[in-house]
Formats: C-alpha cells, sequence, structure tokens
C-alpha cells in the first residue's frame, strides 16, 4: 500500500508525538492524532502548536494534523504510534500505566494486521509482559492480526540540528514481518538511518542506556564539581582543556541538577526492572543520588556567599531565573527548578521565579522586575533572554550575589562590577 493511502494515528500528541505526526503528514501519510487535553486538541486542529518547538512553528500550519480524543478514529488506522508519558512516581517507582492505557485503547479499537509501535521509552522486557498481553487478550494473534514494534523515541526539544526528521532511530519487533513493517515505515518518515536490532528487548535497552549513559557521566562531573570547589579550582577550565584531547574523551557539564522527561527518569526503568531480576545496579543508583544532590548543593553554595557578605538566607529576597529543564523550552518536566524552590523555601528565603517561556508559572512579566524585587540569584536555565547578565547589568539592580546554576556567565566581568558569583565547581 503506497504511504500517501495509509493511516496513522499517534497516541499521544505531546513533545513526541506531535512533532512526528507533523512530520507523516509531510511525508504524505493521513494522519490522526489522539489526546485528551482539550485545549491542546483546539490549537493542535486551528493550526497552532502548543508546544514551544520551531520545526511544530514552521511545519504545522502546512500539515494539518486531525486531533481528537475520541478512540474510535483509531480504526481507520493502518499504523499506530503509542507515544505517552512513561513517569516515575515520588518514589522513582516506573509507572507504565499511560502505556497500557494508550495499548488498550488501541486494542479495542484496531483493525487487522495493523502495526502497532511503541515509542514511549520503557524497560527491557515492557514489551513481551505488558504490551503483547494486552492486545492477545482482545483476540488479537501477534505476527498475523497485529504486528507489534518497539522504535525508542529519540527527541531534542529546542535543538536546530537534530529533530524529529533526522535522527537515526533503532527498531525490534517480535516477527520478521513486523520488523519489516516498522523499518519500511520510518524509513518512509525519517531522513536518518534505520537501524534493526535483533529482538524487541533489545530495543527497548537501547534507550535506557543512551539516557543512563549521560546521566553516569554528568554525575561524574557533578563529583567533580564539588570536589574542585574544594581544591580551588575551575572545574569548566579542566573539562575544555580535557577536551583538547581527540579521542576517548567527551565532554560533559556540571549544573545545578537534571531535568527533562529522560534523563532523570529512564534510569530507574532500568534500576527496577534488573531488582525484579536479581541484579543491583548500584552504579547506576549511585549516578542518580549525585544528580539528585544538585539543587540543594546549589542553594548550600548561596548560603555560603551570602555568609561572607554577611547576610542570612532567612529573609533574603532571591530571583530563580528559569523554571524550564533546558534553554530555550517551555518543558518544565522534572526540571530542578522545583526543587530548588523547595530548599530556598526550607531556608526562609523570600522568593520571586520567572521564566520568559513559561509565564504563567512565573511570579513576574519580566526580568527587570525579577531583579528589582531580589537581592540574590539563582540562575537554573541558561535562556538566550538571560545573556544580558553582565555584571554592569547586575549591579544596577542592586544584586549582591548570583549562583550560575549552569556556567553560563562571564563570572570576571561579575565580580570586576563588585557582584559576588559563584557557579557550580567554578
Amino acid at each position: 500500500m503506497p504511504a500517501k493511502k495509509q493511516t496513522v494515528a499517534i497516541i499521544g500528541l505531546g513533545y513526541v508525538g506531535l512533532p512526528l505526526a507533523v512530520r507523516c503528514k509531510e511525508k504524505g501519510f493521513n494522519v490522526i492524532g489522539l489526546e485528551l487535553d482539550e485545549k491542546k486538541i483546539t490549537l493542535i486542529n486551528k493550526g497552532e502548536s502548543p508546544i514551544e518547538e520551531q520545526y511544530l512553528y514552521d511545519n504545522l500550519p502546512n500539515n494539518p494534523v486531525n486531533a481528537t480524543s475520541d478512540p474510535t478514529e483509531i480504526r481507520k488506522a493502518d499504523i499506530v504510534l503509542i507515544c505517552v508519558p512513561t513517569p516515575v512516581d515520588a518514589q522513582h517507582n516506573p509507572d507504565i500505566s499511560p502505556v497500557r492505557g494508550a495499548c488498550t485503547m488501541a486494542a479495542e479499537n484496531l483493525k487487522k494486521e495493523a502495526l502497532v509501535v511503541l515509542e514511549s521509552t520503557v524497560n527491557p522486557g515492557v514489551s513481551e509482559e505488558v504490551v503483547r498481553p494486552i492486545f492477545e487478550e482482545k483476540g488479537f494473534t501477534v505476527g498475523k492480526d497485529v504486528f507489534i514494534a518497539h522504535c525508542p523515541e529519540r527527541i531534542n526539544p529546542g535543538d536546530p540540528k537534530w529533530n524529529v526528521t533526522n535522527i537515526p532511530r533503532v527498531v525490534g519487533a517480535f516477527t520478521d514481518e513486523g520488523l519489516k513493517k516498522a523499518i519500511d515505515f520510518y524509513e518512509a518518515i525519517i531522513d536518518g538511518a534505520i537501524k534493526p536490532m535483533k529482538s524487541i528487548r533489545e530495543a527497548e535497552a537501547c534507550k535506557v542506556v543512551e539516557n543512563s549513559f549521560r546521566d553516569i557521566n554528568i554525575a561524574f562531573v557533578n563529583e567533580l564539581a564539588k570536589s574542585f570547589d574544594k581544591l580551588d579550582i575551575d572545574v569548566r577550565d579542566v573539562i575544555d582543556g580535557a577536551s583538547t584531547k581527540p579521542f576517548a574523551f567527551m565532554a560533559h557539564y556540571p549544573a545545578c541538577g537534571i531535568g527533562g522527561h529522560c534523563i532523570p527518569v529512564d534510569p530507574y526503568y532500568l534500576i527496577e526492572r534488573a531488582k525484579r531480576a536479581g541484579f543491583d545496579h548500584k552504579f547506576l543508583r549511585a549516578s542518580r543520588a549525585i544528580n539528585n544532590s544538585m539543587p540543594a548543593y546549589t542553594v548550600e553554595l548561596l548560603q555560603d556567599e551570602l555568609n561572607k557578605l554577611k547576610m542570612p538566607l532567612n529573609g533574603t529576597r532571591v530571583a530563580i531565573l528559569g523554571i524550564s529543564y533546558k534553554a530555550n523550552v517551555d518543558d518544565d518536566r522534572e526540571s530542578p527548578y522545583y526543587d530548588v524552590k523547595i530548599a530556598l523555601e526550607k531556608h526562609g528565603a523570600v522568593i520571586v521565579s520567572f521564566d520568559p517561556h513559561i509565564l504563567d508559572k512565573s511570579d513576574v512579566d519580566s526580568l527587570e522586575k525579577a531583579l528589582d524585587a531580589s537581592e540574590a540569584i539563582v540562575l537554573v536555565t541558561n535562556h538566550k533572554e538571560f545573556d544580558c547578565l553582565t555584571g554592569r547589568f547586575l549591579a544596577k539592580h542592586n544584586i549582591k550575589t548570583i549562583i550560575d546554576g549552569k556556567n553560563c556567565l562571564d563570572k570576571d566581568n561579575i565580580k570586576e562590577a563588585g557582584v559576588a558569583y559563584k557557579g557550580i565547581g567554578r
């Protein structure tokens, strides 16, 4: 069946699903988007992106997506993509209930011989232990009535180079025919290479390994930052120096915490699944503990700097700049902002929060208002709008000290203006 004749249903129109829906439409597929959020549905059907993402701003208006909350629309689909969140709870236990719900919705409305692809990040074994049984319970025979594959999402919000159109992907399936169908589909919509995996479990493992790799390396440099604070060494200078080695070294940088829906979440899926199988991921648990400690450590740095100025943190007016987890996006999932705020509140600080990309959660509507209401700053997110934080600018607003949680500011320039500066390991 030619691609232009096929219909793709995408369950979940978030940071993963909506770009995929637009890309499928752009490549000639009929597209149905399933979403529970009625406000999001209304915006998408008007051709407006509910997500701050340049690819969507550029392409959604010309490639309209039919968004709906009606699950019976899945009956029209030849291909169903499941792109729902896979979060963890407050105790870091994986929550795959969104995957269960989406699979049940698909199984109750699926036509025979459709391809179902799980894009949500899961631990190895979920497709076998959770996804497949849901379809079998509805009377489907895998490899005959339904073809099930896993292609873990790869998305990097705000990246001007890598997006849904060109990031290479890996695919695994239960049967050879299902694998071929999935590869043919992804080769039709993605310009990057599509790598087949030997099993669906291997495909599941790829994503958690990718993000655990990053989590481990960030934990390493975060621990170095704490050490180098004691040794009076600028960790960023050292990492930049080590980066001159043309092989074997890969630069990662410390920060006030890790956010987003992948790095601070995915390792827990592997940790918990391996634990059930009788293996303890000590390395991953240690990395998570180090990275989870960084927001409180950042507030400790502020307290130390204020003590040098003979100012107590209790009662000091502090601006938290940045709510989103990374620069120039409006995504605040797992953002270190929330733990920084909690730590400041515990110390009695008077907080004003500002993020130009998330104004509905900000206390003020401009950077100037945030600074005028504050004596100290904790920079959580390195938005382009904060590039103006020079020494002269900070001094003009009577800022006494700034904690640079992303090590993105000119520390010498700030210090020369008489403003106390402290970065993470610098």
